[in-house]
């Protein structure tokens, strides 16, 4: 597939254009209702859809489909997400009406990563054959390990990258609006609202170690491989508002998330044995996909303790947090001096992601 230089000039161009719609759209701090949720994700599906066609017209039906089956798999593989923004919003105790701002910083940092991501998995693909073997024994780990462990959990008061945050730079103890970073005294600090950006994108950065390589065993053009991430991606926001509060009804997805990495990394183990057409490739992770969301749908959820997204919105101050002795934001006086302690450094082996959390379908 010959890709020219104007053609991702052009989508870049749209990426950025799409990009400050949503930011004008949401440039005043509010509480996203059902009926705002469901229409901005009406737009995200439609133009993820709608650029399969745009695919169709230029390359033709395969690289129409294999673009279909990547932008399918990721819209799946993002839905996992949410999971793990609610928790992390529980567990900041981050206004309604400031989350939208947050994922869309996070989505702006992800499209940079995913990016950086997929051109150093196409670098290596495309420097050692052996690498796509190494992808699909990953992707099949992954998935043993999704329905052995029942999933992997964020834990964002263990998170090293909120806790390095602390340790460049203080943190107030209340939110200031939507603002990340102000100036007290002369001193630039962080609001909440900059660690709750980090959580995030460290997240997206650890879910992005399986969901480009499973990108990479349906397609191997950078072009539709980023195309379908980003498009997938843009979308994340409103489906988190639009399902906010019913997740633990998706109790069955993370089975069918897992049925679908260890299927394409089987692909990718047996590259070279059989050649699978991308209509076979689409029709597992259609097929798995409704099949687990009906299951979800007509089994009732397991009783977890799980947080739920909508106890995120609540007023408690994030001083609070203090109390529990996991997260402790650097108070700055107007002198600007640190009001707590310096963080306790912890062992070198703990990392943003901990097992034995609250439940939830997903890595």
């Amino acid at each position: 597939m010959n890709v020219p230089f104007w053609a991702w000039a052009a989508f870049v161009a749209a990426l950025i254009g799409l990009l400050a719609i949503d930011l004008l759209a949401h440039r005043r701090a509010h509480v996203i209702k059902l009926r705002e949720a469901a229409l901005w994700s009406a737009l995200w599906v439609s133009l993820g859809i709608g650029f399969a066609f745009v695919i169709w017209a230029w390359q033709g039906p395969s690289a129409a489909g294999e673009y279909t089956a990547a932008w399918l798999l990721e819209k799946s593989l993002s839905v996992d997400n949410l999971f793990v923004f609610a928790l992390i919003f529980s567990y900041f105790r981050v206004p309604r009406e400031f989350q939208h701002r947050v994922l869309f910083y996070g989505v702006l940092g992800a499209l940079v990563l995913r990016f950086a991501f997929i051109a150093g998995g196409m670098a290596l693909l495309n420097a050692f054959h052996f690498v796509i073997y190494v992808f699909g024994a990953f992707l099949v780990y992954t998935a043993i390990k999704m329905v052995r462990d029942a999933g992997v959990d964020v834990d964002p008061g263990k998170s090293r990258a909120v806790r390095l945050l602390r340790r460049i730079m203080p943190v107030t103890d209340q939110y200031e609006g939507q603002r990340f970073v102000l100036r007290r005294a002369g001193k630039l600090v962080a609001t909440p609202l900059l660690a709750v950006l980090v959580a995030v994108e460290t997240a997206d950065v650890l879910f992005a170690f399986d969901s480009v390589p499973a990108a990479l065993g349906v397609t191997d053009e950078t072009f539709l491989v980023y195309t379908a991430n980003a498009l997938a991606i843009l979308g994340l926001r409103s489906l988190f508002f639009l399902l906010s509060g019913a997740l633990d009804r998706f109790h069955h997805l993370g089975t069918g998330l897992a049925v679908i990495l260890a299927f394409i990394g089987a692909k990718m183990l047996l590259t070279d044995l059989v050649h699978m057409p991308i209509a076979i490739s689409l029709g597992v992770i259609g097929v798995v996909l409704i099949a687990s969301i009906v299951w979800s749908l007509v089994t009732p959820p397991p009783d977890s303790d799980a947080p739920d997204s909508e106890t995120s919105g609540s007023e408690t101050s994030v001083s609070d947090l203090a109390e529990t002795g996991e997260w402790k934001p650097a108070a700055v006086q107007p002198g600007g001096q640190d009001r707590t302690a310096a963080p306790v450094d912890e062992p070198a082996a703990q990392d943003a992601v901990t097992t034995g959390g609250p439940p939830r379908p997903g890595r």
